[in-house]
């Protein structure tokens, strides 16, 4: 599920037409690969109405070059595992979905609902070393691909580096760091930090899975057993209520009322993904700053912000980057030719238009090609972000921040993927244990190890019911 923010919502429109035509085109049973009638069926999570008019311009110079039909579907996230299965049920499945998320992509392969020799087929012909590779290991298994890796958005620790500065304060890039910084900087008024804690949203496990992998947290192990009660977890749900409760606003926090509290100068420190970093720079009206600087000068909290990319907790001998790497995955019913031939065109021609979309929150893992190593990083670097004003990323953003966001992609951690245990990953972002013991804890109704224990006990349970 991905957060309901501007970059992906819950529309019941959206929901209905894809139902629709999932039963209407090109799918044409649940056993085997589609009769090649050079027709497709495009699934695609990038939802919101400027992203898909987008997409289907580059799907209208892919048709003109191609001859191949595309018929294009908008799907909003959270809907995605129950309209795939409905879709599978009645053998009406697409034949390609876009930007399909780690937990996502593993569930359905878990389940049985991917073609993975279209995949494997594309990067090798695109080359295997042309991607990131930890792009690659986070959505392979056993050298099997499961898709193919388009793009990644990174969850970043925004800071103002002015109130930092006035106060005396380091680069908040571990616990101790980020603890005293929110202790000294929560007064009357002013909250230190602006971390969620909606029970219902994932965004919530989004931003605590940062702050745990950066303790080394797990949940679960390399004996497959779930550890969230762990001293390393303990910890980790101790740091987030301190930050989010005793440091943060009070009452439920969730992925617009953070970015609303920083935004408004109210706070010092963010938990949010680099899918804010058009908005913080002021190029999109319905979510401009609002702090009593920015009236005059729109790029004030951009150029007062400091980005943390990695934290390191006590328990972790190194920092640790939580992201999300998105991907084209084919289904088992999909026409083979004409979708390989898609997903070849968007991860070569139309690769620019399609990161392109959103660059702040699609940083490319396929960083150029055999013959120009450097085509697509570079491009990106200079890719026009925003939606009323669109500027390119590199005139707004240093060399540095990119290059960090460039690498990020690079050091990404997941929790159970790296144990095989993506379709329980995908579960839990369904069930929702982790944001429902956060909401319990940061308002009071448990203590940190009663919210890590409460955790643990329903990803223990789901997992068995996976068995």
């Amino acid at each position: 599920m991905r957060t309901r923010t501007r970059w992906s919502r819950t529309t019941a429109a959206s929901v209905t037409a894809a139902l629709g035509m999932g039963l209407l085109t090109s799918c044409s049973g649940s056993t085997g690969p589609g009769t090649p009638d050079r027709e497709i069926t495009v699934w695609s999570q990038e939802n919101l109405p400027d992203r898909v008019a987008a997409t289907q311009k580059i799907i209208d110079r892919f048709e003109k070059k191609t001859g191949v039909k595309v018929h294009l579907v908008g799907v909003d996230e959270g809907q995605m595992p129950q309209l795939i299965m409905s879709a599978a049920a009645s053998g009406h499945l697409p034949d390609v979905i876009g930007a399909a998320p780690l937990g996502q992509t593993w569930q359905m392969y878990t389940n049985g609902l991917l073609n993975t020799d279209i995949p494997q087929q594309i990067v090798k012909k695109l080359g295997a070393k042309t991607f990131n590779k930890n792009a690659l290991d986070l959505t392979t298994d056993n050298g099997v691909n499961l898709g193919v890796p388009s793009d990644a958005w990174l969850q970043l620790l925004v800071y103002r580096k002015d109130d930092f500065a006035k106060a005396g304060l380091g680069t908040p890039d571990s616990y101790g760091k980020l603890l005293k910084a929110a202790k000294k900087l929560s007064t009357k008024g002013h909250d230190g930090m602006s971390a969620a804690t909606d029970p219902s949203d994932v965004f919530t496990s989004q931003s605590f899975e940062s702050l745990a992998l950066a303790n080394d947290c797990q949940m679960i192990d390399d004996r497959h057993e779930v550890t969230l009660d762990s001293p390393k977890c303990t910890t980790a749900f101790d740091a987030y209520d301190k930050l989010a409760r005793q440091y943060g606003a009070p009452g439920t926090q969730t992925v617009d009322s953070t970015r609303a509290t920083y935004f408004a100068g109210r706070s010092s420190m963010m938990i949010w993904s680099s899918f804010l970093l058009d908005e913080l720079a002021g190029l999109r009206k319905d979510a401009l700053p609002s702090c009593e600087q920015c009236g005059k000068d729109r790029r004030f909290l951009s150029e007062n912000t400091g980005v943390v990319t990695a934290l390191k907790g006590t328990g972790s001998a190194k920092a640790a980057q939580f992201g999300e790497v998105t991907s084209w995955v084919t289904t088992k019913t999909a026409e083979t030719a004409a979708s390989r031939q898609f997903i070849e065109y968007m991860m070569g021609r139309g690769y620019e238009s399609w990161f392109g979309l959103a660059p702040e929150g699609k940083i490319p893992v396929r960083r150029g090609t055999a013959q120009d190593p450097d085509k697509y990083l570079a491009a990106w670097r200079h890719s026009r972000i925003g939606v009323d004003t669109r500027k390119p990323l590199d005139a707004v953003y240093s060399p540095e921040l990119l290059d960090r966001l460039a690498d990020g992609v690079g050091a990404i951690r997941r929790w159970g993927i790296e144990q095989g245990e993506g379709a329980l990953i995908g579960a839990t972002n369904g069930e929702l244990p982790v944001p429902k013991a956060i909401g319990a804890m940061t308002s009071g109704q448990t203590s940190a190890s009663e919210a890590a224990r409460e955790a643990q006990d329903e990803v223990a349970a789901l997992k068995k019911s996976q068995q």
